[in-house]
């Protein structure tokens, strides 16, 4: 290991750390996303039947000891229970826009990694070959054998390996990600909307 990014040089060493900075970020997203699916379902089914009780305060009580995508939805729509219900929905919309980029969190970083390591990797490549026939130039052809530039050749496509070993998982969680982001603010919308034709049965 320490031979190979020996021989892949700084660029390799740069792979290697955005690498690391994509797997935390994907670890920490799909840990997110799986804890607030799971605190969802328990959070709104409180405020369903706080609300069916008429308990208005406590709803909110509820939204504000836990604040989370979900709860700042559903605190819109009982802090404006009163309006009709198109504005109710026009204001949640407004409300879930805001709870995008906390969704996103990272994720615009996670693509710039999953494009980027495939260019650096040709960068180290482009450079190593570079120094190859650098060496070669300078020594000539070291009795003839073509193995030398061979060598340097293969050393300096370590980098493009790695740079697309790094980005092609990269791409997949980010499109999964992505995907996620969309249907959740999709489904939250959804679940506030069923909250909201309770709130007007109840105001």
């Amino acid at each position: 290991m320490v031979s190979l990014i020996e021989r892949g040089g700084v660029i390799l060493v740069l792979i290697i750390l955005l690498s690391i900075v994509a797997a935390a970020i994907i670890i920490e997203r799909l840990l997110y996303f799986r804890r607030m699916r799971s605190d969802e379902s328990t959070v709104i089914n409180r405020l369903k039947t706080t609300v069916a009780k008429g308990h208005f305060e406590e709803a909110l009580a509820i939204c504000e000891s836990s604040p989370s995508p979900i709860t700042n939805l559903s605190r819109v729509g009982i802090e404006n229970r009163y309006q009709s219900e198109e504005v109710i929905k026009s204001m949640i919309t407004d409300a879930a826009n805001l709870e995008i980029p906390q969704l996103e969190r990272s994720l615009s970083f996670l693509g710039t990694i999953a494009h980027i390591t495939p260019l650096l990797g040709l960068l180290g490549t482009v450079t190593g070959n570079i120094r190859a026939f650098g060496v070669l130039g300078e020594f000539g052809a070291i009795g003839g054998n073509p193995a030398v530039l061979a060598a340097g050749i293969a050393e300096a496509l370590i980098t493009t390996a790695a740079g697309i070993i790094v980005s092609i998982p990269a791409i997949v969680f980010y499109n999964h990600l992505v995907s996620r982001v969309n249907h959740m603010i999709i489904r939250l919308e959804n679940r506030v909307n069923e909250l909201v034709f309770m709130l007007k049965r109840e105001a």
